[in-house]
């Protein structure tokens, strides 16, 4: 927590997590908080500014989401976007109508009058709009800041009690000048300064952790080589390294040469006391036979647990458990819409810390994904492994459609080796957010060598995107998917077909389990 930020109070937009980024983007720390949650509980953060966020509802359903009245007792300035204008007009005695056709998609803007927050925007930029209801009368003080061809009030200001709204969402792309609006607001409206970035958060989080820890007490981690728990164990170890221990699991379901890699790193680089527990044959043999994507899920995190305790025992005075947790799990957590529906269970080492009787450690879960890739680079972490794509908590066993077992570990390890090295070769690698090979459970007529083949078929991966929450597949050019194909074909037996997946999320997923 950053005293002087942006308290953002989440009514349910989609959007949410944009306007996070894009503040923090600045320069400029804020929080998502509960939109109906206490005013007391907002300026906990010690706030210098308000955002209240768009959402589905309309301001005049009877189950619909409102601030505490205190917030409209607040001297602190005020940006409502869409649901958030309409909020600002219904409880300053505006007025709000329902009833309109719903308004989607762009729209050019006309700023009216000079107000600040339309600074440097010219006329006809295109704005992003998403609404139904609408302000049809501006509360007394405020004055029509700007309009469109459809929408007399598109926006409004008090420019004296520092509180404005604007029916459009400016932290998405698609608002031409988004990023100039939002950046009037925080520093020649609110005259926030630029507080945040991974320098800053390093020195203060390894102080917090040191203050967590004062005396005594051993911190123990699941270290799987992703950036999340790679960025979690050099933060610990430049905080308490005498009493940090990284315990790698092989559960044998890992990219090709992830155990070298990771050892190679944090043993011998860093120099860390890392555990390293073979569990490959527990893994194989508890996955025999299973083809069920959940069942699989499930039972490597309960053979992952049980190993992961059994090696934590060996330890002796651990108090605390470390994990990798990230601020959009945080969003998703206290979001006043609740938990999303769950499409897949994911693997994480959750319940252990109450079950091993130990306090929970979540040195990021301020943090975004590219921020966790900015501070790993500021704690010096191989340029690889902090740009290196997602990689599942099951492994290549969701990457396996069907049985699992070491034959067809082996030919995915392969062709995904290919893959990734084909890429990164080739500059290719940074463009994409994550690619990977697939062992499809079916069989294919070839011919090699003049003689018939009946082997499997791979298939390749490669999403673009900014958070995974939704993804496009990646424009491969042919030449290079040519190359690929060739590569695995010729030099992983047992494969004679590849295919390429141009599906996008949605209506897919990023992974096929």
């Amino acid at each position: 927590m950053v005293p002087g930020g942006v308290a953002i109070l989440d009514f349910g937009s989609q959007y949410n997590q944009l306007i996070a980024r894009r503040i923090r983007e600045m320069g400029v720390y804020c929080e998502l908080i509960p939109g109906n949650a206490p005013f007391s509980r907002v300026l906990k953060m010690r706030p210098g500014a308000l955002i209240l966020s768009g959402g589905p509802s309309s301001v005049y359903d009877e189950d619909s989401p409102h601030p505490d009245p205190e917030l409209f007792e607040t001297d602190l300035p005020v940006l409502g976007i869409c649901y958030g204008m309409q909020l600002l007009a219904l409880h300053e005695n505006g007025r709000v109508e329902g009833g309109h056709d719903r308004e989607y998609g762009p729209a050019e803007l006309y700023p009216e009058g000079g107000a600040a927050l339309f600074k440097g925007i010219g006329d006809g930029l295109q704005a992003w709009m998403s609404h139904g209801d609408r302000v049809v009368e501006v509360p007394e003080g405020y004055r029509i800041a700007a309009h469109t061809d459809t929408l007399p009030i598109a926006a409004m200001a008090d420019t004296e009690g520092q509180r404005f709204g604007v029916q459009f969402h400016p932290e998405v792309n698609h608002t031409e000048f988004g990023k100039q609006l939002l950046e009037n607001f925080v520093f020649h409206i609110a005259g926030l300064s630029r507080n945040w970035d991974m320098k800053a958060f390093r020195k203060r989080i390894v102080e917090m952790i040191r203050h967590e820890l004062p005396v005594g007490g051993k911190v123990i981690l699941g270290l799987s080589g992703g950036v999340d728990s790679s960025v979690v164990a050099a933060l610990l170890y430049e905080a308490i390294p005498d009493r940090f221990i990284p315990i790698f699991v092989d559960n044998g379901l890992l990219r090709k040469g992830e155990r070298e890699s990771v050892v190679k790193t944090f043993r011998d680089h860093f120099g860390m006391p890392l555990m390293v527990i073979d569990g490959r044959d527990d893994f194989l043999r508890a996955l025999e036979g299973v083809t069920d994507p959940e069942k699989k899920r499930k039972i490597i995190g309960r053979v992952f647990i049980e190993l992961f305790e059994e090696a934590s025992s060996e330890i002796e005075g651990v108090t605390h458990l470390a994990q990798g947790t990230l601020y959009p799990d945080v969003i998703e957590s206290v979001s006043f819409r609740g938990p999303s529906v769950t499409i897949k269970s994911h693997h994480n080492v959750g319940g252990l810390p109450e079950r091993m009787n130990l306090k929970l450690l979540e040195p990021l879960r301020e943090l975004f994904k590219d921020e966790v890739r900015a501070l790993g680079r500021e704690l010096g972490l191989p340029e690889l492994m902090v740009a290196r794509h997602p990689f599942p908590g099951p492994g290549l066993a969701v990457r396996i459609l069907g049985d699992v077992n070491s034959g067809d570990l082996k030919i995915l390890k392969e062709a995904d080796r290919i893959f990734i090295d084909y890429l990164l070769d080739n500059d290719l690698y940074n463009e994409i957010w994550q690619a990977f090979a697939v062992l499809l459970p079916v069989r294919t007529v070839g011919v090699m060598g003049d003689q018939r083949t009946y082997d499997r078929v791979i298939a390749l991966r490669a999403v673009t995107s900014t958070d995974g929450m939704t993804a496009d597949w990646y424009r491969m050019a042919p030449e290079h998917l040519a190359r690929i194909s060739s590569a695995i074909v010729n030099r992983v037996r047992g494969v004679s077909r590849i295919v390429y997946d141009i599906s996008s999320k949605p209506p897919g997923t990023i992974e096929w389990e």
